[in-house]
């Protein structure tokens, strides 16, 4: 039997080879590439060559995703530019064409004074309706103040829910005071109040589902001033509460909302019912709702207690002073048919004895607070009518009480006021 080394020698001795001598050194080299290549190294070799080429496949395979990635950004940059022209602060906003020409959303009557408006005055009369009240009012009336230098503009009607009155320097045309006002739907308020609204409303642990129902806006703006201040107020309400909040410019001041029970002193609840009772002789009607509001601008907390439909105990926690009422708010001026009738009421009021009102006032007051009217002046106020105020005449009793009363001597208010 033949080596098969033998057999291999004579292969290679054949053409190509035979032109160039094959040596015993070539032959081994061969054979251990042969041996080699069935040992399965070579494809470990493959596979990693293989691998190293993937490297630039994978780099060109990202270069094209990255090219595609900078394609749709610059498709989403365009579309958010887009966007941005019809949304901004979340809602969309004024056409175009009122960013750029603000005067081309003036609306204006027939009246003759129309002519004393010059281009800034128009530009400054259609900006400040459109950036504070939100809104370009129908222009009805301009007229001329030559002893002040000014020209007086009206937008809207006088009586209406929409009404602006909007004063110009006559050399300048720069604002001098403002006077506006508005009601909106609650889809007109700005996203950027609406957006604020639950947390808020979690603040003071009321019910963060409360809608807005509507809105209000004044603007004004006093000689001296640089620019005008506006106050929002938004009206919330559901099946199960009320509530509103309170913004000057865009920071909250004000925020109020139903609260449950449990977020309320019982001691109050019960004091309030014991306060009902001494008003108006009979037991308190049923609790139906407890309203909360947070005061930045006085800084007091104010708890309303809602009994019935009649009964309302409030009570204030301020810096300086404190206050507790407890009222029957459905009693105040009737309904009466004529003037004579009415007149006859004031009178009654006018003329009602210091003797009969602290008759009336004084037990329900030692009732409610322990405390005797007889150390209390009495002061009428004439401006008020039906309502007068109990002041101590010692210098360390630091409380007074307000009393409204009725034609008939019947007390239906009264206010305890610590200092």
């Amino acid at each position: 039997m033949k080596h098969v080394d033998d057999e291999w020698e004579k292969v290679v001795k054949q053409e190509p080879f035979a032109a160039s001598p094959f040596t015993e050194g070539h032959k081994q080299n061969v054979l251990r590439q042969v041996a080699w290549l069935k040992s399965g190294s070579a494809q470990e070799i493959s596979d990693a060559g293989d691998k190293f080429i993937e490297p630039k496949k994978l780099l060109n395979q990202h270069r094209r995703r990255l090219r595609s990635r900078r394609a749709v950004m610059a498709c989403t940059t365009i579309a958010a530019v887009a966007a941005a022209v019809i949304f901004w602060n979340g809602q969309i906003v004024d056409p175009v064409i009122e960013k750029v020409y603000p005067t081309a959303a003036l609306q204006y009557t027939d009246d003759a004074g129309m002519s004393l408006l010059t281009d800034k005055m128009k530009k400054n009369v259609a900006v400040t309706m459109r950036d504070y009240l939100g809104k370009q009012l129908l222009i009805t009336k301009v007229q001329d103040l030559p002893v002040s230098g000014r020209v007086y503009v009206e937008a809207g009607k006088e009586g209406d829910a929409e009404y602006a009155l909007i004063w110009l320097d006559a050399a300048t045309g720069n604002l001098r005071e403002v006077q506006m006002r508005r009601e909106m739907a609650a889809n007109e308020l700005e996203h950027r109040y609406l957006r604020q609204i639950p947390s808020l409303l979690e603040g003071i642990k009321s019910d963060p589902t409360l809608k807005p129902i509507s809105a209000r806006r004044y603007v004004k703006m006093k000689q001296g001033q640089e620019k005008p201040v506006w106050f929002t107020t938004v009206f919330l309400e559901n099946s199960r509460g009320s509530g509103s909040i309170e913004w000057t410019r865009d920071e909250a001041v004000s925020v109020s909302g139903s609260v449950s029970s449990d977020n309320v002193s019982q001691d109050l609840i019960t004091e309030a019912r014991m306060s009902i009772e001494a008003l108006s002789g009979e037991p308190a009607p049923d609790l139906k709702d407890i309203i909360f509001e947070q005061n930045g601008k006085t800084i007091e907390d104010t708890t309303e207690l809602y009994f019935g439909d009649r009964y309302l105990v409030s009570r204030i926690g301020g810096m300086f002073s404190d206050k507790y009422t407890v009222m029957d708010f459905q009693r105040g001026v009737p309904e009466l048919e004529s003037g004579e009738e009415y007149e006859l009421y004031f009178e009654k009021l006018r003329n009602m004895k210091e003797s009969v009102i602290r008759q009336n006032a004084a037990p329900i007051i030692k009732q409610m607070f322990n405390i005797d009217l007889d150390k209390y002046k009495l002061k009428r106020d004439p401006n008020a009518l039906g309502m007068v105020t109990f002041s101590s005449s010692e210098t360390k009793i630091y409380n007074t009480f307000k009393v409204r009363y009725e034609d008939d001597a019947r007390i239906t208010m009264i206010t305890r006021i610590d200092l």
